[in-house]
């Protein structure tokens, strides 16, 4: 039992458990026993913080299957290994040398000294950010739904967006919130922060306390504080320009707003698109020139130690500054006056290239058990699901069964990580002193 087995494993037996709780009568709204593959994509889709949903959450469900369902948007978001190892602390167990491991691969970080320090840091981190999120929903709710009902919608909201989830009570989203200033800037506040990833905003935060105590040791940002926000800036900003202007003469989406409400809907396709799933306009409406920039966007996805899903900024800037440094005729890749080691160029290549593997496998097998469904939407789809997105075209709830079996699978793969599963089926690589000889070919 590998590092990786664990970790691959333990999302499997929570995706399990959540499939039998709403399975349950208690779970639904008519009281009567759930579907099996639709509470098994369900819970699939809420432990990979996907959104892709085949029934309407807010009606399907009851109370306490939202409940089921809002949890497990919880667990999935912290990671198997991070909500197992805070239940372990909270049970008073010492982590020994493989649990502290499991720990430092499932959250991507280089030491195991400060592990315990760490995962108690992200779930403090996560429920601040929550209950700052819960709060502000409650004010922009409380007029519409009265105090107890806005809880509970401020409280899942929350919990869906800062989690990256995606999830929504409402059956069309956020989309009676399009013109709402204050609801596309909490939610786009949440996702983003939840995006980033915990390394960075630990970074951020100690850099405001120092600057805060006018301490004169003050943080010295990592190369992956750099590339993680002004990756994820630019994305932002070409994502919101791109947005508007594909999207200003589609009298469907936002050609019949105002300025203000295209670019606030701009701003919010942008930042959802990275890997939340709310909406604040119908995607199955868009051009297809924005269809295309939203598939993009969702295959790049959030940044390493985050609720998000997609290849993740850092790979993507890996390999861009790989381009640079061939055109410039280097034989070093530098970012930010530093050199980046070997092993993560070719861990970049392969995480991109077993995710086309992927994305292409499954658009193939969709095609083929939903023939009628046209090729964009499918695609689109299957994006949506790996990059754990759950944006769609409205197709989900009329897949086959296999077709929804098709995506409940890849919405596992790309929550666990293509390399991460690899590496389960596979085993520990074995070292090898073998050194072979090299030989130049053509490429490109």
């Amino acid at each position: 039992m590998t590092v990786a087995r664990t970790i691959c494993l333990g999302f499997l037996v929570i995706i399990a458990i959540g499939t039998i709780l709403l399975l349950l009568p208690v779970s639904t709204s008519d009281g009567t026993w759930n579907n099996f593959v639709t509470a098994l994509f369900t819970a699939t889709s809420a432990v990979c913080v996907t959104g892709l949903i085949v029934v309407d959450t807010g009606t399907h469900y009851s109370g306490l299957g939202e409940f089921f369902i809002v949890l497990l948007i919880q667990l999935g978001g912290l990671g198997y290994m991070t909500a197992n190892t805070f239940l372990l602390l909270l049970l008073g167990r010492r982590l020994g040398l493989r649990d502290r491991v499991a720990i430092q691969q499932s959250l991507d970080t280089t030491e195991m000294s400060g592990v315990v320090p760490l995962v108690r840091s992200i779930v403090a981190m996560t429920l601040v950010f929550e209950l700052t999120g819960m709060f502000l929903l409650l004010f922009i709710f409380s007029p519409d739904f009265g105090f107890n009902d806005s809880l509970w919608l401020s409280i899942f909201h929350s919990i869906s967006a800062f989690n990256n989830a995606g999830f929504s009570l409402f059956a069309d989203s956020l989309m009676a919130y399009a013109g709402s200033i204050p609801m596309n800037l909490v939610i786009t506040f949440l996702v983003i922060f939840g995006g980033i990833g915990y390394q960075v905003i630990m970074e951020m935060y100690m850099w405001v306390r120092d600057r805060i105590s006018r301490n004169p040791e003050r943080v010295v940002f990592s190369l992956h504080f750099k590339i993680v926000t002004s990756t994820t800036l630019l994305l932002l900003i070409l994502g919101t320009i791109a947005f508007f202007f594909t999207e200003s003469s589609n009298s469907r989406t936002l050609g019949n707003a105002d300025f203000l409400e295209r670019l606030l809907s701009a701003w919010f396709q942008s930042v959802i698109t990275r890997t939340a799933g709310f909406n604040t306009i119908d995607f199955g409406q868009m051009t297809t020139a924005a269809l295309f920039i939203t598939i993009a966007l969702m295959f790049i996805g959030a940044s390493p130690g985050s609720t998000g899903g997609g290849i993740k900024t850092t790979t993507v800037r890996v390999l861009a500054s790989c381009t640079r440094s061939v055109l410039q005729g280097r034989n070093q890749v530098l970012c930010f006056e530093r050199q980046i080691p070997p092993e993560l160029i070719l861990k970049a290549v392969a995480v991109v290239l077993s995710s086309l593997g992927v994305v292409v496998v499954a658009t193939i097998l969709l095609a083929i058990t939903d023939p009628n469904i046209e090729f964009i939407q499918l695609f689109f789809e299957v994006i949506s699901a790996f990059a754990t997105v759950g944006l769609s075209m409205g197709i989900t709830g009329n897949l086959s069964t296999l077709g929804q079996l098709v995506i409940i699978v890849t919405m596992y793969v790309g929550r666990v990580g293509m390399v991460m599963l690899m590496s389960a089926m596979i085993g520990d690589p074995k070292p090898s002193n073998i050194r072979y000889p090299e030989e130049n070919l053509l490429v490109g």
